[in-house]
């Protein structure tokens, strides 16, 4: 069995892959930092580790990558590759914008695409796109961000639901993790009020309830009892309450 990573140089990604080599899946790690992605490759053993360097942000990268690996058979396909951007929209720089878009939301939505369709001819496979608990709220301060996942979030579940009338043997998972201790705070120059959780345990448990085929992936309590919450509150005030759960880091 064969899984490629996207965004598996760190946090998530890295540690999905650990847990994926102790499940005996090879690998196909892909990021933009070859030091780091060597780094991992050479910590796991008993797989078969192949490296691969892209910037997943520009779109002409995403189909070479399907290109380099259509013939390996990918039965798990994670897209991870994912980054924030903190300000006010009307002073977010556009192309800092673009960039999220791009590697968010097409790179995403290019390589599901893809390597679904290979899935379907042998009936067989498991996708699992990481969107966030951004991805049922509007986000003041990071609104490309949680607009980026409630895009992924959504579109996972409608393939999830085509795949599940087909009775087909493919399936398509979404991870929505509340705060989640990784490398996003610094790159998006934001923290949160909330403590993130293990990134090891998300990527454990990601991974089991995408193999048991759950379309919508929530883990810790703390989130499944937010997301219940949400039903109850009006979108004004989910809005003012996204609000607050960021603030600028000092």
């Amino acid at each position: 069995m064969t899984a490629l990573i996207t965004g598996a140089s760190s946090g998530i990604g890295r540690d999905m892959a650990r847990y994926l080599a102790s499940l005996k899946y090879d690998l196909i790690l892909v990021a933009r930092r070859e030091e780091r992605l060597n780094k991992l490759k050479n910590e796991l053993k008993g797989v078969r580790v192949r490296v691969i360097t892209l910037d997943l942000s520009i779109p002409e990268n995403c189909y070479s990558l399907y290109e380099q690996t259509k013939d390996e058979r990918v039965d798990f396909l994670i897209n991870n590759a994912g980054f924030g951007v903190y300000g006010e929209f009307s002073e977010v720089p556009l192309e800092r914008e673009l960039k999220l878009i791009n590697t968010n939301i097409t790179a995403l939505h290019i390589l599901t695409k893809l390597y679904l369709k290979d899935m379907l001819l042998r009936n067989k496979g498991r996708i699992l796109n990481v969107g966030s608990a951004a991805g049922f709220l509007p986000g003041p301060t990071l609104s490309s961000y949680y607009a980026s996942k409630n895009y992924v979030v959504r579109l996972t579940e409608a393939i999830h639901e085509e795949l599940r009338r087909k009775k087909s043997g493919v399936s398509a998972s979404v991870l929505c993790p509340g705060p989640v201790k990784t490398e996003f705070n610094e790159v998006a120059d934001v923290s949160f009020i909330v403590e993130g959780l293990p990134s090891d345990f998300v990527a454990k448990y990601a991974i089991d309830k995408t193999l048991q085929k759950k379309m919508v992936i929530t883990p810790g309590i703390r989130m499944k009892l937010a997301k219940f919450g949400e039903h109850f509150l009006s979108e004004k005030r989910l809005t003012r309450l996204s609000y607050n759960m960021q603030m600028r880091r000092k």
